[in-house]
């Protein structure tokens, strides 16, 4: 069964790197669309990403890959099991990764600088939630606000839904002020019905491809959720983990 769609796009599509995916969302990604990846532990959300960084760096796009849970390093080394060497990328600027932490000061400073002073066709952010839990402070209209506006009121709790409300919009809003096309993960906790930790971006982002697990009969799932402006099923597809990355089963 697919989703309803009435409308004919002329969208540009950029590749996901992922095998057997593009078919089934009309080529690829929206170009400029922020898409959500989530998925619980295990399902291979980081390895997405590196296909998605690839398959940019095999049409000479500059991609920037921003890690919160993952040191630089480790995500070389992961990408070299699947064949994928990033040290040329690297070495001549087409490739940038940036390591941030909810201990590194200011992290949206530190994108926003980074958006502004260059131009990348495409971003991932693997994962969402060290943005989410940021401090926030509320003014006494009610308004929300990220710290680095220089506002100082009331403080909310870090993991209130308004905080990681005002979080979540306030990226994607900046992301989206930007031409690339941008990969966001999001883990679920075991056991959750929501779609990501925050529950918020599910909501805010252009499209979600959901990884799952079924351990009862060993395999893995890969779900087109929502894909803004492209007609898509809804059908589970099992999905392959290999050395060379993840594929669906065809």
């Amino acid at each position: 069964m697919f989703q309803s769609s009435n409308m004919v796009t002329d969208e540009k599509r950029i590749s996901t790197g992922l095998p057997g995916l593009d078919s089934l969302i009309e080529g690829g990604y929206p170009k400029g669309h922020v898409i959500l990846l989530s998925g619980t532990p295990g399902t291979g959300k980081t390895i997405a990403c590196l296909q998605f960084l690839y398959a940019g760096l095999s049409l000479n796009e500059s991609v920037l890959y921003i890690s919160t849970d993952q040191p630089i390093q480790q995500l070389i080394n992961e990408a070299k099991t699947m064949n994928i060497e990033l040290e040329q990328a690297m070495d001549s600027q087409q490739l940038r990764f940036i390591y941030l932490t909810n201990q590194t000061m200011d992290m949206y400073k530190s994108l926003e600088k980074e958006l502004k002073e260059h131009q990348y066709q495409r971003i991932i952010i693997d994962s969402l939630t060290p943005f989410s839990e940021q401090p926030i402070w509320m003014v006494h209209d009610g308004q929300e606000h990220i710290p680095s506006t220089g506002v100082s009121s009331t403080k909310i709790p870090i993991n209130s839904p308004q905080a990681q409300r005002a979080h979540i919009r306030y990226l994607i809003t900046l992301l989206k002020q930007t031409d690339a096309t941008t990969l966001v993960t999001s883990e679920i906790p075991e056991g959750s019905r929501d779609l990501s930790r925050d529950s918020i971006s599910e909501f805010l982002s252009d499209g979600i491809i959901l990884l799952t697990l079924d351990t009862t009969m060993d395999r893995r799932m890969l779900t087109i959720r929502k894909m803004r402006g492209t007609s898509h099923s809804l059908k589970t597809q099992q999905l392959a983990i290999t050395k060379k990355g993840i594929s669906l089963k065809s």
